[in-house]
């Protein structure tokens, strides 16, 4: 049971982190979710960290995203990068975070990639405002190329945010092709990715599973969220010697490579 005294400094800090504007449309869109009265797909939501309004679906794990991203700032240990270029959003959601990256770093281009359909259309409707500096990719994180499908196994939660995948099976239709991290370097025409955000429900042990990937040299920042200690084990061993100052921030693991 939350206490009062939780209660306030939950609610300072939507008013800190997200604005009072921000704070008060919040409140009456929860207020109007909890009646029943917003049976619109979506409901608009707005942050002082974010340069266009933002959509959420009620009833959805939405609203809790929101809150990570913008009240309690999850990704505020990248804010002193200076004039990162590329930034790549590897489970995007519906697109708060992306939105987030391209509000701070209004220079940067973000390529968002998300494989679960529904999520894909909100983070669309997101981070339309931005135009193209956002790179939509509609399929899976995995280690190399193949045939992907939505895993209907129920991961953490169960909710929106927690959707993953894993290969077809021999006697299964892939429903997308999969990329890989260098894939998506290579064919953005960057030398680097400035910051690298990881959050792929468990996917990240299948993308480290055979160490350092080739394109981990080329990556300046990378934080990533691991679920489980195996994935952690499986990360730690491929990012050693590799040239990163590693710390944590919330639930992130937060790799800054090191000056040379």
């Amino acid at each position: 049971m939350t206490t009062l005294s939780e209660r306030i400094r939950t609610f300072g800090r939507h008013l800190s982190n997200v604005g009072v504007a921000g704070t008060a449309l919040y409140v009456a869109q929860k207020a109007r979710i909890s009646v029943g009265a917003a049976d619109e797909p979506y409901i608009r939501l707005q942050s002082k960290h974010a340069a266009h309004p933002l959509w959420a679906r009620p009833g959805t794990s939405d609203l809790d995203v929101f809150c990570q991203i913008f009240r309690d700032r999850e990704y505020e240990c990248l804010d002193g990068v200076v004039n990162p270029s590329l930034v790549i959003d590897c489970g995007a959601n519906v697109g708060y975070a992306s939105a987030y990256f391209l509000s701070r770093f209004p220079s940067a281009r973000v390529i968002s990639v998300e494989p679960d359909p529904d999520n894909f259309a909100a983070l669309k409707i997101n981070v339309r405002p931005f135009g193209d500096r956002c790179q939509l990719v509609n399929t899976g994180i995995w280690s190399s190329t193949t045939g992907l499908v939505m895993d209907e196994t129920a991961w953490g939660d169960g909710r929106e945010w927690a959707r993953t995948v894993r290969p077809a099976k021999p006697d299964e239709i892939p429903v997308m092709q999969a990329t890989d991290i260098g894939a998506l370097l290579t064919s953005s025409g960057h030398e680097r990715i400035s910051i690298l955000k990881i959050d792929i429900e468990g996917a990240e042990g299948e993308v480290f599973s055979a160490g350092a990937p080739d394109w981990l040299a080329r990556v300046d920042n990378l934080v990533i969220e691991l679920h489980g200690s195996a994935h952690e084990a499986t990360f730690h061993r491929a990012i050693a010697g590799a040239g990163f100052e590693v710390s944590s921030s919330y639930e992130l693991t937060v790799c800054r490579r090191r000056p040379s």
